[in-house]
């Protein structure tokens, strides 16, 4: 049984894929946001919650112990949050990361070009990418509520295809690399809704 670390527990994402870890497989979690009121209650003796600040990295590191797996799904100041985590996955010593991007940070957008809103997602996958842990950033299309698992991935490099994607799919892909940790090693995946 493997221990997923959830970082932004309250994100769209984060709460499709929560759902599906408990659902689905036999994963522990450890579900890590500020406000725990947030979540409600969650109904299972697999999952812990703790409030806290992705900043507060003595926290942080706690939260990291015995986990193998953790998964960042936050908004605001991503280049800070990012290169925060992957020194404490450092000290903690925990190997793999899922790191949510999104579409259009290498301009890969075929027919658009790059803006500079983007900017705290590129920086934040480049810190990432810079640093020797396993990780996956995924880099998904613009977000449906759509009740369906539906997908297709690009590589870095390939131009994106499709404009929308589900946040279950999203989510779904999620629980398939933390339960498959040697997928997608050190790459950063566009992932849309096939077209």
């Amino acid at each position: 049984m493997s221990h997923v670390l959830v970082l932004g527990a309250n994100g769209q994402i984060a709460r499709e894929a929560i759902d599906l870890f408990l659902k689905e497989t036999d994963v522990r979690l450890t579900l890590y946001l500020r406000k725990s009121s947030r979540l409600g209650n969650i109904d299972s003796n697999r999952a812990r919650v703790i409030d806290g600040d992705v900043m507060d990295q003595v926290k942080l590191k706690d939260a990291m112990n015995g986990v193998d797996v953790v998964y960042v799904n936050l908004a605001g100041d991503l280049e800070q949050y990012a290169r925060t985590i992957v020194e404490t996955m450092k000290s903690a010593g925990v190997k793999r990361l899922i790191f949510i991007s999104s579409m259009g940070i290498y301009d890969e957008l075929p027919g658009q070009k790059y803006s500079s809103i983007l900017d705290p997602y590129r920086k934040a996958a480049s810190i990432v990418e810079a640093s020797d842990l396993d990780y996956t950033v995924l880099r998904p299309a613009w977000f449906t509520r759509s009740n369906e698992i539906d997908y297709e991935i690009t590589q870095k490099g390939e131009p994106f295809k499709g404009s929308e994607v589900s946040c279950k799919s999203v989510a779904a892909l999620v629980v398939k690399l933390a339960e498959s940790p040697e997928l997608e090693i050190r790459r950063s995946l566009g992932v849309s809704k096939p077209h």
